[in-house]
């Protein structure tokens, strides 16, 4: 077993604390890391809060970069010494991972969410008693990180310029929001879209949405300096969220949006974008809903104009060809992530998730170790 220091979720009841851990022996198929980077996501506070099926205390964290250490005798797509990030787990043999479609895995909860490998077996020790781990196959909130075959990208060597602590948030929300323009929804130049939300998956889809050629391209936020912020990465006009944006919409957009993105999950504003579509237009829903909530919309407007609404998960993304393609949008300035990121030492975890929560920063990183 390796000795590692991680950061202790449990519970919104008390700050993360970073303490001594052990790391599980390697499974075939499996890869140690030695994390030097890892962003805070949204999906990490909502586990914190329980709004997710995940058990507590648990080691969070799953937008890691790190070098590897060791690999399975299995392991064929990286070895010692190389640069890698990581992303979500999947089970490699189910319906959609045949396809190439894994964030859709028949078996996405025992990979990545029940704390344990999907065999129940536990990667992570605390005081010789099993610790829940394994988040996202990773738990990267941690100085070393086990992960496996399928969720781990290694750093092509044309981004041998780019520290760990820019890359490590590529792997969950930058993929979400950028996938979803350019994977799920497909969508076209020239087309309005609109984006509701301005945080890390929602500044991803405006880069990717001016990548795509997309126009108009309309963020609405509540926030004004990340509108601001917005407009500097491709939004062609934002409105604040308070106004009336249906009436601002409709003004630019008269014969309605070809493309609704929502990263808010409120289904209030999911609503309004559906009913803000053209003919063919495809509203894309990300953000994370109370289970409880429905949603209400007219069959016939639906129907009849062919209108889709699209759940969305990590940008339907798979990992091998999409996060070296945003790698290769960020070399040549076309995906300028770096502008969200906010860095953070690892032992200020704390103050990071205060930064995140009240939006004086969109996407922190913490520093882990040194490359």
């Amino acid at each position: 077993m390796i000795s590692a220091k991680a950061a202790i979720c449990r519970g919104n009841s008390q700050p993360f604390a970073i303490e001594d851990i052990t790391l599980d022996a390697l499974r075939p198929d499996e890869i140690r890391v030695r994390i030097v980077a890892c962003g805070i996501c949204h999906t990490d506070l909502a586990v914190r809060d329980a709004q997710l099926p995940v058990p507590l205390p648990i080691v969070l964290g799953h937008e890691g970069a790190g070098i590897v250490e060791e690999v399975g005798s299995a392991v064929s797509i990286v070895r010692p010494g190389d640069r890698v990030v990581m992303s979500f787990n999947s089970c490699g043999h189910c319906p959609s991972c045949a396809v190439d479609a894994p964030t859709y895995c028949y078996e996405f909860f025992p990979h990545n969410w029940s704390g344990v490998r999907a065999d129940g077996s536990a990667t992570l020790f605390q005081d010789g008693a099993p610790m829940n781990g394994n988040f996202f196959g990773q738990s990267a909130f941690a100085t070393h990180a086990i992960a496996h075959q399928r969720n781990v990208v290694r750093v092509p060597d044309t981004m041998d310029s780019v520290p760990l602590d820019i890359l490590a948030p590529i792997g969950c929300g930058l993929m979400t929001g950028a996938g979803a323009i350019l994977r799920a929804m497909k969508v076209r130049a020239g087309l309005p879209i609109a984006i509701w939300g301005a945080g890390t998956v929602g500044m991803a889809a405006i880069m990717a949405a001016k990548i795509a050629g997309a126009s108009p391209i309309i963020a609405i936020d509540i926030h004004d300096m990340r509108l601001d912020l917005a407009r500097e990465l491709g939004a062609t006009h934002v409105i604040n969220g308070r106004d009336d944006v249906v009436s601002r919409i409709r003004e630019l957009c008269p014969t309605g949006l070809g493309y609704a993105f929502d990263t808010t999950g409120v289904n209030k504003l999911i609503e309004q974008a559906v009913s803000l579509l053209a003919p063919m237009g495809i509203a894309g829903l990300v953000g994370a809903s109370d289970p409880a909530d429905t949603l209400t919309f007219n069959e016939s407007a639906l129907m009849g104009g062919g209108r889709r609404i699209m759940g969305i998960l990590g940008g339907d993304s798979d990992l091998q060809t999409f996060l070296p393609e945003l790698m290769d949008h960020y070399r040549a300035g076309r995906f300028p992530f770096d502008r969200l990121i906010g860095h953070f030492e690892f032992d200020e975890i704390n103050e990071a998730i205060i930064a995140s929560e009240n939006g004086t920063v969109v996407k922190p990183v913490l520093r882990i170790a040194e490359e």
